[in-house]
This record gives structure tokens, sequence and C-alpha cells, in this order.
């Protein structure tokens, strides 16, 4: 970390981020008196921004529109759209520390997670689409010799893309780049709790060569500005990552609309399974803990069902709660700290509501539970960890979207399965085993999209990253996410 906290402090206090939409490459203010941005870290307001209606989504919707019909980016030649993705990542790194102190004011992430990994991750995808965007291949199929057949892929349209608060500048670049890389223009909405960075992106991405329109970020909350968007005839993708609720009344939209495509990345309950043989039981635990009280929780493949083998529960479950009884919760912005506020008031709410629930049912609280730092203004909570958690309450089924860990004890590898598939959602999974055959049979049997073994949320931009079930469809990163954002064509000539 090359700064200190004085030095982030300091620079908090001269922060003037955006607070207007951005379309058509230029500021819009829009209507009314717009709303204002809550950091989680004090309570205190950051900025007042623009609050998109129908007319702003329209405005935004028609420049897209008109950047994709008319204008240059999808007829670009694929190296040249490469180039301005490249050039926009080379911006990001330049205004890295602006970008990652605004994340860590708007929803809490600590400073050091916020550069170290965050920035990192955003600027890696732009970086890695742009080298992408000239390397996709078209089709000719062998056909008979008074015939030649080609399949295209061409950019699908204007893109509608709405991206949570918990990861807002990762996974906006997960969205944007491999559209941009496409051909595609795109509508930005981030989450009302998060906008600041994604609208200082859309800035960077004007300076750094996308023509008028082909990026447009406007401000604004999900019933309205959401809702617009997903109903808007002239978008023909909608690219959402957030709540299962939410991703339904996208479905929703499309289908009372023009029938667009709608690619949805929902939520998780994501199980890890340690077994007895695992090759490193203090890794594992440690892992486990790091898993679910990372980004304070607000992770939708956070590890939040630890099933453990009873060979090794004690052993697993008494390094988690010593691990989480020394996590430094404070400040975001100082780099020492560990784990930050929740996102807000609202959601600190909730995710104690789910602790209480979990009590009411009959769950053991092992340790965590409570709030801390209340006198500081923000919304932070201690690390929480419930044992005996019962397989039919709401801890153990719904998604709290916090540091609260519920664990499960298992005899049989079959029980361990059984349990690991008893839920509605199917993002990701843990394994953790020396046992070869046991580590491929078990990864095949799991409903997931991602399944990591001796390790938890590793791999890069070359492997693809969904879910199955109701944690959505379609794939994130890697070559795979082009084809949410392009459509097959067929020309067959004759000769």
């Amino acid at each position: 970390m090359p700064y200190t906290y004085e030095s982030w402090l300091r620079r908090a206090k001269e922060l003037r981020p955006p607070d207007s939409h951005h379309i058509n490459g230029v500021d819009v203010s829009g209507h009314g008196d717009g709303y204002v941005v809550i950091s989680p870290r004090d309570g205190q307001a950051l900025a007042r921004v623009a609050d998109a209606g129908q007319a702003e989504v329209d405005l935004a919707v028609t420049a897209a529109r008109r950047a994709f019909d008319r204008g240059p980016w999808p007829k670009l030649a694929p190296a040249e759209r490469g180039q301005v993705l490249l050039r926009l990542a080379d911006l990001l790194e330049e205004h890295r520390a602006e970008l990652a102190l605004t994340i860590s004011l708007e929803m809490g992430k600590p400073i050091s997670d916020a550069y170290g990994i965050e920035l990192r991750a955003a600027i890696s995808t732009f970086r890695w689409y742009g080298q992408l965007a000239d390397k996709l291949r078209d089709e000719s199929p062998h056909t008979p010799n008074d015939a030649l057949a080609l399949v295209t892929r061409e950019p699908a349209g204007v893109v509608g893309a709405v991206v949570p608060w918990n990861f807002p500048l990762t996974l906006a670049s997960w969205k944007l780049a491999p559209a941009l890389a496409a051909g595609c223009t795109v509508v930005l909405k981030p989450s009302e709790m998060s906008p600041l960075s994604a609208l200082t992106l859309g800035r960077l991405a004007s300076e750094a060569g996308l023509p008028p329109g082909v990026l447009n970020v406007i401000s604004g909350d999900g019933p309205v500005a959401g809702r617009a968007l997903g109903l808007h005839p002239g978008v023909d993708v909608l690219a959402f990552t957030g709540s299962t609720a939410v991703g339904r009344h996208f479905l929703r939209y499309a289908a009372d609309s023009n029938l667009k495509r709608v690619w949805l990345e929902l939520g998780g309950k994501s199980p890890n399974i340690i077994l007895p043989d695992a090759p490193d039981l203090g890794r594992a635990a440690a892992t486990a803990a790091w898993g679910i009280f990372f980004n304070q929780g607000e992770m939708c493949t956070a590890p939040s069902r630890l099933l453990v083998h009873r060979s090794v529960a004690d052993q697993v479950v008494d390094a988690v709660t010593e691990r989480a009884d020394t996590l430094r919760v404070g400040d975001p912005l100082d780099p020492a700290t560990e784990m930050g506020p929740l996102v807000g008031a609202g959601h600190l709410e909730r995710v104690l509501e789910h602790i209480g629930d979990g009590v009411a049912d009959g769950a053991d609280l092992r340790t965590g539970g409570e709030r801390v730092l209340s006198d500081s203004g923000g919304s932070f909570l201690q690390p929480t960890v419930f044992e005996r958690v019962p397989v039919e309450s709401r801890l153990a089924r719904e998604e709290v979207f916090g540091p609260v860990l519920s664990v499960f004890v298992f005899d049989e590898l079959d029980e361990a399965v059984t349990l690991a598939n008893d839920t509605a959602y199917g993002l990701a999974a843990g394994l953790w085993t020396s046992d070869l055959s046991a580590a491929h049979q078990v990864s095949r049997r799991l409903k997931a999209g991602t399944v990591w073994v001796n390790c938890y949320e590793e791999g890069d931009l070359t492997v693809p990253f969904g879910g199955m079930k109701q944690s959505g469809n379609g794939r994130d990163k890697s070559a795979h996410a082009i084809e949410k954002y392009t459509e097959l064509k067929t020309t067959w000539i004759q000769l």
C-alpha cells in the first residue's frame, strides 16, 4: 500500500466526486434535486448526485442507439476498439488512488482491498479484453463444393448494464469490457448506493477515446431507473448482477417489452466442504474465515455455509472463531483495517435481523452478532459464526450478504454433497481434500458454476464465472462473455 492512513484521510477531505450523469460524452444534471449518497464509514453525506428518471434513461438509450446505428464504434476494426480499452485501463491505473478512495468511502470496502484487489481487477479486465478484441474468430463450416457458408459474430446492439454496490468497478468492468470489445454501446446504471466510482469511470472512458454515446453512465435507483432501462425497447441486451428477486423483475421487464436478452448473475449460498484429509487444515480454516469476512461478507460467492467433517470440526471451527475474534474491524481508510462497515444502515439492520432469526430458530451463536463502533456513525458489525444451524432455517437457506458464517457438521461424503446441493442457489462451492478421485467426483456432483478445490476465490480472466439454478445464467469473464453481447449470423452463398 503506497499511502498512509493520514494521507488517505487528507485525500478524502479533498475528494470532489462527480455528481451528474455522463450521457453522450458530456455531463448531464438531469431533473430534480437528486439524492444524497451516504458513506457507511461515518453516516455522513458524501455527495448529492443526479437521479435518473424516465427522461434521463430515454436520453441515455437514445445516445447509445445513435452511437450503435450511426456511429463509428461498431464499424471500427477490432484492434482499434482494443486500443481504446487499453487506454482506458491506463487511465484507471493513473487514477487508481482516487477510484479506490471513492469506493472505500461510498461502500465501506477497506482501502487496502479497494486499491489492491478491486482496482487491480478492473484494470486487468479492460486490458484483457482490449488484447482479446482482435483475436475473436468467425467460422466457415465445410460445405458442398457449390456453396460457401459463413458464421459471423456481430455486436448485439445497445446493452443495459445494471451492477451492484459490493464490487462497483470490478462487476461493471466484467460487463463493459466484453460488450465494448464486441462493438456494442452501453448504458450503465450502478447501484444508487455506490454511483460515484462508476460516474468517474464514464468520464475516463470518454477521455480514453470512446466516441460519444458509446458508454453512458446514469445514477438512480432500481425501481425507477433500473425498471425504465429493463423495459426500454431501445435496449437489446440487459446484463444484471444482483439479487435473485431483482433478477426476476428484469425477466418480467423483458417479457413485457421487446423480449431483450437478459443475462443474470444473482445470489448465492455457497457451501465450503472440508474433508478430514484436507492437505492443510490450518489453511482450509483460514481460507474459510477469509472467504466469509472478506468484503464484509458482501459477496455473492461468499462461502457462507461451512460443511466440515465431524472428526475435524472442533479444530476447524475453533480456528475460524479465533480468526473472527481477532479480525480488525475499523475505519476503511486505515490500511490496517481488515473489515470495514456494511454498505449502509438499512443493510446492517437486515443482517442483524438474520442474526436474530438464527438465534430464535435454535442456532448456537459462537461469536459476534453485535453492532460495533456505533459512536463513529458507521454501519459496523462483528464477524459472526453460528454452529448447529437448523437446515430449514432462514439462516441456512437465505443469502445474508454479510459477515455471518453458518457451520454444519457431517459424517459421510454423500451427506455433505446432499447438504451442499440443498439450496436454491448454484453459484460457487469449495472442496478441501487430498483425494484426487474425490476431488473430481465431488466437483462433478456439486451444482455450482465454479468449484474451487483446496482454495477459494481463485482464478483469472481466462475462466468463465456465473451460476446455475437461481444464481443466474450466462457467464462473465473469459472469451465466453463475448457470447452475451453478440449475435450469430449465418450467410449461405450459392456458388
